[in-house]
C-alpha cells in the first residue's frame, strides 16, 4: 500500500500549523486536517491575546526588569509543583521550555516578524514565598497584532507549503480512528463533514457527506484540548478543587471537544495528568458571542475589592492577578459559583483589559494611535460597551443601590449593604496613610513602583467611596473554562508513549492534546504567557522529529 503523505497532522491550530512549518522546511510531504472550515485556520491562537512567556528579553530590560533563567527556572517549580511519578517527561519538557524562553524563543520569532508590544504585563503575581507559586518579575509580553499576529507567520509557512505542493490542507475532515496496518500507526480515518460557510468560532454543520482512509509514515496529533466540552471538564474536575461549578462559560469554541484525545488512546497512547486543568475565575457572559456560552476573562490590575457571593472579601493573596488556581479552589468551596468585583470609574478605566484579539481591536489591528488613546481619560472601547450592554456589569452612584442590584442580578438577597459598606470603609481607611497593614493595598503601591504597571495597568491608590472617584461599578464575576494542563505524554522528541513507556510507533503529539509538551509542562498550574508559546516550541519538536523519522 502507498502512502498518501510522509506525515499527517491533525488539528490546523498553532501547534499544528507550526508542526506542519518544520515538516515543509525538511521537504516532507503534510496531509494537515481539520474538522472545521478553512475559515477557523490558527484555532484558539487566533482569539488570544498573543501572550508570549519570554525571560530576560530586551523589552524586560528596558523597562529595568531584572530576570535570569535561574529565577524563571525557580518560579515555576515553585508554580508546577511536580510531584507525581508520571511527572518525569512533564518535568524534563519544562526544563527544555524554560531554556526555550531564556534562548532563542524570541529571536526564533523575530526572524518570522513577530514583534512585540514594548510594555511587559505582570501576570500570576503568587504573593508566597519566593519559591512558591507565581511570576517573580513581570514576564507577560503581548504580541503585536495579538493571536493573528502569532498565527500569520506560520500560515504563511504552510500556505508556502501548499504552494510548492508539499501540504495538503484538508478542512471539515473529522478523525474517528488510528489504526495500523504495519508495525506503526500509519493509518487515519474519518468523516467528512459538509461544507460550511460558518463564520470562525461559531458553530459549524455536523452533517456527514462521506469518509476518509489515508495513510502516512507518521501521524502528528495537534488537536487541543477538553475547553469546549463542559461535561468532560467536569468529569476530569479535580477533588483538590472542590464541587465542579453548575454554570460555566467557555473560552474556547464548542469544538473545543477533547475527543481526538481518547481517539489517540484508544490506539494505544497514554494519557496522564488528567485532573490537572486551567481555568479562570474572571470570567463574563460576552455580550456579543461568537460560541455557545462565549465568556471573556477580565484582566484586572491589582485594585480591585475582590467579594465572594456574600460579600466578604477573598482571603490574601487571592487579589486580581495574583493566583489563579487558588482563587477557584477558595470558590468552589464557598458553595457559590460566582465572585464581585467592586471598583470605581477612576479604577476600571486604568486597569480593565479584555482578554482576547477581537477585545483588542487597537493591538489586534496594530494601531499606534488606537493604543494611544489607552492613555485618554475614560474606559477603552470594548470594555465600556460591556458596561452598557453586559449582563453582568451594575453601574451606580451610590453603594445602597449598587447592593440592591447586585441582589437583584443574582436573585438572592446574599449581600448585606450594611457588612459591605464596613469592608469598604474600612479598606479605605488604609488608603488614606502611607502605612497600612491591607497587603492589597501594599500590592497596589508596589505595582505602582514597576513602570509597565504605573503607565498602564495600576490606578492611583484611592478611596472607593470617594464620590470623585465614581461612580461605583460591580462586576459577577463567573468560572470560565480553557485549557487541559494534562494530555498525552511525549518524550523530548514529541513521541506519543503507551503504557510501558515505551514509544507509539508512528505516532507524536503537540501543543495542548500534550499537555504542551510531555502531558503536562506546566505541572498543576500556570505562569501564563505559556500557552502559545508550548503550542510552537512542542509544535516545532514535533515536526522536526517526524521529519527525522520519515524516510
Amino acid at each position: 500500500m502507498a502512502y498518501d503523505a510522509d506525515v499527517i497532522v491533525i488539528g490546523a491550530g498553532l501547534a499544528g500549523l507550526a508542526a506542519t512549518a518544520e515538516l515543509v522546511d525538511a521537504g516532507r510531504k503534510v496531509i494537515l486536517l481539520d474538522q472545521e472550515p478553512a475559515q477557523s485556520l490558527g484555532g484558539q491562537a487566533h482569539w488570544s491575546f498573543g501572550g508570549l512567556f519570554l525571560v530576560d528579553s530586551p523589552e524586560q530590560r528596558r523597562l529595568r526588569i531584572r530576570d535570569s533563567h535561574a529565577l524563571a527556572w525557580q518560579d515555576w517549580l515553585g508554580t508546577a509543583g511536580f510531584d507525581r511519578p508520571e511527572d518525569h517527561w512533564p518535568r524534563k519538557w519544562a526544563e527544555a521550555y524554560v531554556d526555550f524562553a531564556a534562548g532563542e524563543k524570541r529571536s526564533w520569532l523575530h526572524r518570522q516578524g513577530v514583534r512585540l508590544f514594548p510594555v511587559v504585563g505582570w501576570a500570576e503575581r503568587g504573593g508566597y514565598d519566593a519559591t512558591g507559586h507565581g511570576n517573580s518579575v513581570p514576564r507577560f509580553h503581548i504580541t503585536w497584532g495579538t493571536g493573528p499576529g502569532l498565527v500569520a507567520p506560520f500560515e504563511r509557512r504552510v500556505r508556502a507549503g501548499a504552494a510548492r505542493g508539499l501540504v495538503d490542507l484538508r478542512f471539515r475532515h473529522r478523525v474517528t480512528g488510528l489504526s495500523r496496518s504495519a508495525g506503526s500507526v500509519d493509518t487515519v480515518s474519518g468523516e467528512i463533514l459538509e461544507p460550511s460557510d460558518a463564520e470562525r468560532g461559531r458553530p459549524s454543520s455536523r452533517e456527514v457527506a462521506g469518509a476518509f482512509e489515508l495513510r502516512a509514515q507518521a501521524v502528528i496529533v495537534t488537536s487541543g484540548g477538553i475547553g469546549g466540552n463542559h461535561e468532560l471538564v467536569r468529569a476530569n474536575w479535580p477533588e483538590r478543587l472542590g464541587t465542579p461549578p453548575r454554570r460555566m462559560l467557555s473560552g474556547v469554541p464548542a469544538h473545543v471537544d477533547g475527543k481526538m484525545l481518547g481517539i489517540a488512546e484508544a490506539a494505544g497512547g497514554r494519557i496522564i495528568n488528567r485532573d490537572r486543568m486551567w481555568h479562570y475565575t474572571e470570567g463574563i457572559d460576552n455580550w456579543n458571542p461568537i460560541w455557545p456560552l462565549h465568556g471573556i476573562r477580565i484582566l484586572s490590575g491589582p485594585s480591585p475589592l475582590w467579594l465572594d457571593a456574600r460579600g466578604k472579601r477573598l482571603p490574601v493573596p487571592l487579589f486580581p492577578g495574583f493566583d489563579t488556581l487558588g482563587t477557584l479552589e477558595h470558590i468552589m468551596r464557598t458553595g457559590h459559583d460566582h465572585t464581585w468585583f467592586v471598583l470605581t470609574q477612576k479604577i476600571i478605566e486604568k486597569e480593565f483589559t479584555l482578554s482576547g484579539s477581537e477585545q483588542n481591536p487597537d493591538l489586534t489591528g496594530k494601531s499606534i494611535r488606537q493604543v494611544l488613546g489607552r492613555a485618554r481619560a475614560g474606559a477603552p472601547g470594548p470594555v465600556r460597551a460591556f458596561m452598557d450592554h453586559g449582563a453582568d456589569f451594575i453601574v451606580e452612584r451610590s453603594l445602597t443601590d449598587l447592593v440592591r442590584r447586585m441582589n437583584e442580578l443574582t436573585g438572592e438577597p446574599l449581600i448585606a449593604e450594611d457588612a459591605l459598606r464596613g469592608e469598604i470603609v474600612a479598606r479605605d481607611r488604609e488608603i488614606a496613610h502611607s502605612f497600612t497593614k491591607d497587603l492589597q493595598v501594599t500590592a497596589i503601591r508596589g505595582a505602582r513602583k514597576y513602570l509597565g504597571d504605573r503607565l498602564i495597568r495600576t490606578a492611583a491608590p484611592h478611596r472607593l467611596l470617594d464620590p470623585k472617584a465614581g461612580p461605583l461599578i460591580a462586576v459577577r464575576l463567573n468560572i470560565l473554562t480553557r485549557k487541559t494542563l494534562g494530555g498525552l505524554e511525549t518524550d523530548l522528541s514529541s513521541r506519543v508513549l503507551a503504557d510501558g513507556g515505551a514509544p507509539l510507533p508512528g505516532v507524536y503529539a503537540a501543543g495542548e492534546a500534550a499537555g504542551f509538551g510531555g502531558g503536562g509542562v506546566h505541572g498543576y498550574r500556570s505562569l501564563e504567557g505559556t500557552f502559545l508559546g508550548g503550542c510552537l516550541f512542542s509544535g516545532r519538536t514535533a515536526g522536526r522529529a517526524a521529519a527525522r523519522a520519515v524516510s
